[in-house]
């Protein structure tokens, strides 16, 4: 007679995908989760939707496990079904921006000596100036400098050649600099 024991429901459903078929899809995905919601959150400005739209970029990637080659490059591969995936999006939906209640900022790093007050200000005036920014704009300026990017891996990630992409940024952080409320925090 054997002891039921009890799970989660995360790890029942786990057990109830074919994800024995990929146990390394359901390492890559435990591993790198909270790397690609903070993208996606950095994406949508809605931790629902993010949330929302990491799955469906999993769920795609999960499909295409087998004919993915190169299993180094995966988070290239769900950011690509991330930005696709929230591309499709904005062009259903004209006007979906949202208030975040909460900023995907990584952890400050130990030892500045700057206030924590201050940076949080600058911090908080920066997101909410890159939002406003128009999406596609906002798309390159996240993975050119959030997910620190490359211009040529950008570009390859949104489709558009090395050139749209310099000149979508050099615009974009021309808005950045002239933005009134980044000129108060200065």
């Amino acid at each position: 007679m054997t002891t039921p024991v009890c799970t989660s429901a995360s790890d029942a459903a786990t057990r109830s995908l074919p994800n024995a078929m990929y146990p390394s899809f359901t390492s890559y995905m435990r591993a790198r989760q909270p790397v690609l919601l903070r993208t996606a959150r950095s994406l949508t400005a809605n931790p629902s939707d993010a949330e929302d739209l990491l799955q469906t970029a999993l769920t795609k990637t999960y499909v295409a496990w087998e004919r993915i080659e190169d299993h180094r490059a995966l988070d290239g591969y769900v950011r690509r079904a991330l930005l696709n995936t929230r591309t499709s999006q904005w062009r259903k939906r004209k006007v979906d921006e949202f208030a975040c209640d909460e900023l995907p900022e990584p952890e400050p790093m130990p030892g500045h000596d700057d206030d924590p007050a201050e940076q949080q200000a600058l911090h908080d005036a920066m997101w909410r100036a890159i939002m406003r920014l128009p999406a596609r704009q906002r798309a390159m300026v996240v993975l050119r400098y959030y997910e620190d990017l490359s211009e040529v891996q950008t570009a390859e990630v949104l489709g558009v050649s090395v050139g749209t992409v310099k000149s979508a940024v050099s615009r974009a952080l021309g808005k950045l600099r002239e933005d009134p409320e980044l000129g108060l925090v200065r």
